[in-house]
């Protein structure tokens, strides 16, 4: 895992630049500690930061093959293929030799014998860019799912391009602007295929190739979510699960670094961090588990319309029966709201995220585990595959005509929007905007022959999941955990279990009228009787009440400052009323208010953006 940057120019000689060149790729320092190269050459210059996972002396990046007429072919990459080792002995029977054991230099032949076509045959997690020389062309490739980050920026003469935006916005070209789009992507908690949030800047979208020369830029998807018939029985669908499953957990367990597993208590880390364990201790190893808990949670825990039961409980009884090698990360209300993490979140994403807390303590919790590995497996992506949220049974979320998540979480927990300043809510007009989206999103999905209307309703359901929310989610823990340079991968996001797992009707998918019974009845064998009896209960949140007395005494402070840019965005009496609250009794939609305010005001203080609200 590494950090990319790069620049192509056609009408000049970048070789005069390296300074703008090294500044792009120094930003992406946090995700590859390990070593850092620039490669620049007439119009093309590439950058890359190394986080060394698999062939640690030999997978130094840029790298370089020459085709036969001696001309370069260079490749900065970021992520794993898991597929390596096959298609190394397919490339080799076909003439290719070999001069490192690093995926890097297997995706870089590939290049060379299939031509973009490479990205249809690597199983994993992956942003690359590779340079043609002799044809004048850049080819940028992005993993189906959308695991790792990518985005470019078109310019007049070529294109500017990036693990992050942060890479990007390092060259001058890049105007740091954020217009209304880019607002209302930020609060509508949807998330817009090939949106960046930046203007001008985009996203190289999942399962697309995106090319860049001289005649212009021309995107290639080559994987989509489709639609197909499943013929497999009960029986059958739960044995092929199992069978995906051990193949991609023993898969992503390679690694020249320390791994572990990152362990909620809950059924998607448990059945991953039980296979991991089991396949570890054939060759006599024993996992390494880390779960995240926060101070007085478990004695003093209150249960709330997501979460009835505390984590640690059930985490504890995984890493006995496992025999894991367990260590909980407790987290206090201080460190969460520490401005100066927040900076350091906000810097990660390059966005105020509004996700508060729970960005916080992902970020603490990815660096304690840094201290001890390089690798972690995470059980994210599996409550979109099997169907395992709330909103899946939920009847009013099952018939709205927008996007499910939406509908509980403000029902329940109230609209964080309330912050704003009410004539940029008018202006942005977010209802107009998530309708459009859902629109859009579900006109894609693909209804099967003599599906009934129930199934293709819970297909769309599975699709928007799978193809808008998992991406928020998946940005999420990318940038957390590289921004401490934490490598981590998610088994659950491997695209033949995601296809597989799609395309079993929704009666299969719930057929004992629980979440995730595929999952479930695939790992029994593995579960203690408490994990496989435990009702589905997100990633946690702080109930500490100091936590809201902290951000009310910051966002005191920061009204102290009336000609703070953040007022031209947040309502100043809302946010004073919120400050003002009696902190045991402030409702969820007022403290996440509050963390969306100081998120905005830290990002504009470290990004100075020009906002443009017309």
């Amino acid at each position: 895992m590494c950090g990319i940057a790069g620049w192509i120019s056609f009408d000049r000689d970048l070789r005069s630049a390296q300074e703008t060149v090294d500044a792009m790729t120094e930003t992406m320092a946090c995700r590859g500690p390990d070593a850092r190269g620039t490669w620049v050459r007439g119009p093309a210059a590439l950058g890359h930061r190394r986080l060394a996972v698999i062939d640690l002396p030999g997978g130094l990046q840029p790298m370089t093959a020459e085709r036969p007429d001696g001309s370069p072919v260079v490749i900065v990459y970021s992520g794993e293929a898991y597929n390596f080792t096959e298609l190394r002995e397919e490339l080799a029977s076909r003439g290719h030799r070999f001069t490192t054991d690093s995926d890097t230099e297997v995706v870089l032949h590939g290049y060379l014998e299939w031509g973009a076509g490479v990205a249809e045959r690597l199983n994993g997690m992956c942003a690359c860019a590779i340079w043609d020389e002799r044809l004048q062309r850049l080819v940028m490739i992005r993993d189906r799912m959308g695991i790792k980050p990518f985005f470019y920026y078109p310019t007049p003469d070529g294109v500017l391009f990036g693990s992050e935006p942060k890479a990007i916005l390092a060259n001058p070209l890049a105007a740091r602007k954020v217009g209304l789009d880019g607002l209302r992507e930020l609060f509508a908690f949807v998330k817009t295929p090939g949106h960046a949030v930046w203007e001008g800047m985009y996203e190289v979208e999942p399962g697309t190739v995106v090319t860049v020369d001289r005649g212009g830029l021309r995107r290639h998807v080559y994987w989509s979510l489709r639609t197909r018939a499943h013929p497999d029985d009960r029986d059958t669908s739960i044995a092929h699960v199992r069978d995906l499953l051990e193949d991609i957990v023993r898969r992503q367990l390679v690694s020249d670094v320390p791994r572990c597993t990152l362990l909620s208590g809950g059924l998607d880390s448990s059945a991953m961090t039980a296979l991991a364990a089991r396949q570890l201790a054939e060759r006599g190893e024993t996992v390494r588990s880390f779960a995240v808990d926060f101070v007085g949670r478990t004695e003093n825990f209150v249960a709330d319309e997501l979460r009835a039961t505390p984590d640690t409980p059930y985490v504890h009884d995984l890493a006995r029966a496992s025999g894991t090698e367990h260590r909980d990360i407790v987290l206090d209300s201080t460190a969460l709201a520490d401005p100066e993490i927040r900076a350091h979140v906000i810097r990660a994403r390059d966005i105020p995220s509004g996700m508060g807390d729970m960005d916080t303590s992902l970020y603490l919790l990815f660096k304690e585990i840094r201290r001890h590995s390089t690798v972690a497996l995470s059980g994210e992506s599996a409550d979109e595959v099997f169907g395992g949220y709330k909103q899946f049974f939920d009847e009013e979320a099952r018939r709205a005509t927008t996007f499910p998540w939406l509908v509980g979480f403000e029902r329940d927990f109230g609209d964080d929007g309330d912050i704003l300043d009410p004539a940029l809510t008018t202006a942005l007009d977010l209802d107009t905007y998530i309708q459009d989206s859902y629109d859009r999103a579900a006109g894609e999905v693909e209804r099967l022959d003599g599906e009934s209307d129930f199934e293709f309703r819970m297909r769309t359901i599975c699709y928007l999941h799978l193809t808008r929310f998992v991406r928020i989610l998946l940005d999420r823990k990318d940038r957390m955990s590289m921004a401490v340079g934490l490598e981590v991968r998610v088994p659950f996001c491997d695209h033949r279990l995601v296809e597989y797992v799609y395309n079993t009707p929704w009666s299969l998918k719930s057929f004992d009228g629980r979440e995730k019974s595929l999952l479930r009845e695939a790992t029994a064998d593995l579960l203690p009787r408490s994990v496989y009896d435990r009702v589905k209960s997100p990633y946690p949140s702080t109930q500490d009440p100091g936590y809201a007395v902290a951000l009310q005494e910051q966002a005191r402070e920061l009204l102290a400052r009336p000609s703070h840019p953040v007022f031209g965005l947040v309502d100043r009496d809302r946010l004073r009323r919120a400050a003002d609250h009696e902190a045991p009794q402030i409702t969820q939609a007022s403290r996440r208010g509050l963390e969306r305010a100081l998120d905005l005001a830290v990002w504009l203080d470290m990004y100075s953006p020009t906002v443009q609200l017309s």
